[in-house]
């Protein structure tokens, strides 16, 4: 199929390389001249083909919320957009009601496989009506393994699962750091990388992320080259948002999420506070500057 592609960064620009490679016509748009193959949206717009298809591949927010007003404003009747970024579900929802008063077809897909999906392939959790899922099914198979997509509801769902997702990613990858640091902190001179190794076969902890773990210690044994500051791009806060509104318990994902809060302060006035009531209740010694 012939698809217009917007956003070529680091996850965009993969994965219209591997359409591509599966034989699809991609016109892809990105605000790096370098890498664009059309100078404006609207170029883009002028080089495809009614019933046009868009995947838009910006990051969540304004950038999201500018392309497909833009989109909207040149596509017509019968055009499908596509949101394959981070976008929040509210919003997601929002877009597709206002997209439909134009005629419009609107698709929201959860997109996870980061930099190793153009040769391993995308984990696609797709929202949206069956008439969408059909037109962009061609792409959905291309760029996803052997049972990689997924129709998972309508308008909001593939965001709302992708969001979950991460939220789940965040707790992971916290239980692996804490295991890691006590390791790390002992008596013991243990190997990481033989450790993470160790774990990928047959143990109950297996996963592609203890895999990523021995390929960093392989390069950083001590991870001394890198700085413990950790951000978050927004699905975390939003799972636990969810489970606020929903009343489900998500102590492990919360507790991540303030984790990663934490690592951005390199000197915390919290912590000064709780060391500064320490002495004055018990005595206990405080460390100055």
């Amino acid at each position: 199929m012939r698809i217009g592609f917007v956003g070529l960064g680091r996850m965009g620009g993969n994965m219209a390389e591997r359409l591509r490679r599966g034989g699809h016509e991609v016109i892809g748009y990105d605000r790096n001249a370098a890498i664009s193959d059309v100078a404006s949206l609207s170029e883009l717009v002028a080089k495809l083909v009614a019933p046009r298809a868009v995947w838009v591949m910006v990051p969540a927010g304004d950038p999201t919320e500018h392309t497909i007003q833009e989109l909207a404003g040149l596509l017509e009747t019968g055009d499908l957009v596509v949101d394959g970024g981070n976008s929040n579900f509210r919003d997601s929802m929002r877009r597709a009601a206002e997209l439909e008063k134009r005629g419009l077809l609107f698709v929201d897909a959860g997109t996870s496989g980061g930099i190793w999906g153009l040769e391993i392939g995308y984990c696609l959790m797709v929202g949206g009506s069956e008439e969408a899922l059909e037109r962009i099914e061609p792409a959905l198979k291309t760029l996803a393994p052997e049972n990689g997509y997924a129709h998972v509801g309508p308008v909001g769902a593939g965001h709302f699962t992708k969001m979950v997702h991460n939220g789940i990613e965040y707790a992971m990858l916290q239980a692996y750091a804490e295991g890691f640091e006590i390791l790390h902190s002992s008596q013991f001179e243990l190997n990481l990388q033989q450790l993470a190794s160790l774990w990928n076969h047959g143990s109950v902890v297996r996963s592609w992320l203890l895999e990523l773990a021995e390929s960093a210690f392989a390069k950083d044994p001590s991870l001394s080259k890198i700085r413990g500051y950790v951000e978050d791009s927004g699905e975390g806060r939003w799972t636990v948002v969810e489970a606020i509104n929903e009343d489900v318990p998500a102590t492990a994902i919360a507790a991540s999420l303030f984790a990663r809060f934490a690592s951005r302060q390199p000197d915390s006035f919290g912590m000064k506070v709780i060391a500064a009531l320490r002495n004055e209740f018990g005595g206990h010694p405080v460390r100055t500057q």
